[in-house]
């Protein structure tokens, strides 16, 4: 038996497009995170993940699964039931996602502190 989802879980102050080390795309880190417990529902998936569309996490978890991430079971029940679980090669993505985590929460702060300051600075134009 797995383990409800905290909604909490993901830090709105810390989006992941600000991440330099993403797997795959924007949601796939978040998503293997989700699963990390057991298999998850789509709609328990999409609770923690505020922000990401019905189409874009069907698109993400069809992507997973294409690349062998994750596995979908279909359940013949009424209503019908669908659930998707790390594979072992899934699985193998928590040792990076957690790497990330860290390397996020020590320096992120001063990523983006020189983004902005890049951000900020005067156009440079590249001769050509």
């Amino acid at each position: 038996m797995t383990t409800p989802l905290d909604p909490d879980m993901f830090d709105p102050l810390c989006p992941s497009s600000a991440m330099p080390i993403q797997i795959g795309d924007k949601w796939t880190g978040m998503v293997v995170l989700c699963l990390e417990g057991g298999p998850r529902r789509f709609s328990e998936l999409k609770a923690p993940l505020r922000g990401i569309t019905p189409k874009v996490l069907t698109q993400t978890l069809r992507a997973m699964e294409r690349d062998g991430l994750v596995t979908r079971t279909a359940y013949d029940e009424n209503p019908p039931r669908v659930e998707y679980e790390l594979t072992p090669l899934g699985r193998s993505l928590l040792t990076l996602v957690a790497a990330a985590r860290a390397w996020s929460r020590d320096h992120l702060p001063a990523l983006l502190q020189d983004r902005e300051a890049h951000d900020a600075a005067p156009v440079r134009r590249l001769l050509v």
